[in-house]
């Protein structure tokens, strides 16, 4: 019964943090640096008809994409271990809809330390940690990603989370 009300906790916790306008416009920042869509498996391509590496289903976390290498899907490409890691285990949810990617998307900025900074508006203490586990974000202002695949530089990102509403210090 512990496990269920911890869940429920963090579940509702995570749902408050959703509504932050920082938080908000730093998720959407974060798709656009990662191409992603909420119906999007790894390799989907944003303007594709018929694009085999979309998906329909929301029921559960969609699997592998394009190469069958990763699981990385969704909006924030988020893969089969952390939607079971931070959703299911962590919230209680069993689905893959746009609201639960959402709320792995905060969970997993919470458990790395970034959610408080990036409430406060501080987006240079938050990139650090959030590229860690986005391989398209920068690591802070004028330094490159982590991993060697394209990335977005910082002010291009600043430029797209001001433009959803953020606000920085």
């Amino acid at each position: 019964m512990r496990i269920k009300t911890a869940q429920a906790e963090r579940l509702a916790r995570n749902k408050k943090s959703l509504e932050h306008k920082n938080v908000k416009a730093f998720l959407l920042a974060i798709a656009e640096a990662e191409g992603g869509g909420y119906d999007f498996k790894y390799g989907a391509i944003k303007g594709k008809k018929n694009d085999p590496w979309r998906f329909t289903d929301f029921s559960t976390h969609p699997g592998a994409g394009y190469g069958g290498s990763t699981t990385a899907s969704g909006m924030y490409q988020i893969t089969k271990d952390t939607w079971k890691d931070h959703g299911t285990n962590a919230m209680g949810l069993t689905d893959f809809s746009p609201e639960t990617q959402d709320l792995i998307a905060v969970d997993m900025l919470d458990s790395m330390g970034a959610l408080d900074k990036i409430k406060d508006g501080d987006v240079p203490g938050a990139m650090p940690m959030a590229s860690r586990k986005w391989a398209a974000l920068p690591q802070g202002p004028g330094l490159a990603n982590r991993y060697n695949q394209p990335y977005m530089k910082y002010e291009k990102f600043i430029e797209y989370y001001k433009g959803f509403g953020g606000e920085t210090k």
